[in-house]
């Protein structure tokens, strides 16, 4: 049975942050696959992904822009719309976006969504409560055309200065020699039990 998610545990996108709004269940623990029959027919061919917008090529030119982009295209004001292709263009065809959290039993879940039910179950929300997320750390290792980043946020509401949650997204891009693509965004927040440690927080002043 799943439990539903915290609406703490769930950034990156806040819509589902939102006071009063409760977050998808995350999934349970995978199962072990079942041996197909030998008489069973062959599983039917996953559906091709659909093509990905035109990206805009200073967003994709560098993994830096390419992060950038990502914080900067679900943030705005109460009333903004999202300009969901720019949103899309980013993401190679296949992509992930995995929440995890805790579940009311103490458990730690995952939920696995694709950018477009990201979209569907969040678009409404950022504009109706107004959501903001920026980038204040990161930490970034990068072997060839791969490039894995650690990057810290902190999530506000509507015009609200103060951040109302802090976390890490796990951004794993790939460049196919062309431009940057992001291939996941895995994402978990801050806690009591879970605080951010110092090397993925700035360094501190003075």
């Amino acid at each position: 049975m799943h439990s539903p998610l915290n609406p703490r545990a769930w950034p990156l996108v806040a819509a589902l942050l939102s006071s009063g709004v409760t977050a998808p269940a995350l999934a349970a623990e995978p199962k072990k696959p079942t041996p197909p029959s030998p008489t069973a027919p062959a599983p039917a061919a996953p559906a091709q992904a659909t093509a990905s917008p035109a990206a805009k090529p200073e967003d994709v030119a560098t993994p830096e822009a390419l992060v950038a982009a990502l914080y900067d295209v679900i943030s705005g004001p109460k009333g903004q719309a999202r300009d969901w292709d720019r949103f899309r263009s980013l993401f190679a065809p296949g992509a992930r976006m995995i929440p995890s959290g805790k579940r009311k039993d103490g458990t730690t879940g995952y939920r696995m969504i694709t950018p477009e039910e990201y979209i569907t179950q969040s678009g409404k929300m950022l504009v109706e409560a107004g959501f903001r997320e920026r980038e204040v750390h990161r930490v970034e290792e990068r072997f060839g055309p791969l490039v894995h980043v650690f990057s810290t946020y902190e999530a506000l509401r509507g015009e609200d200065p103060k951040p109302f949650m802090r976390g890490v997204n796990s951004i794993q891009l790939v460049n196919d020699g062309k431009r940057w693509w992001v291939l996941t965004v895995a994402w978990t927040p801050e806690s009591p039990e879970q605080p951010l440690p110092a090397k993925y927080l700035p360094p501190v002043k003075g």
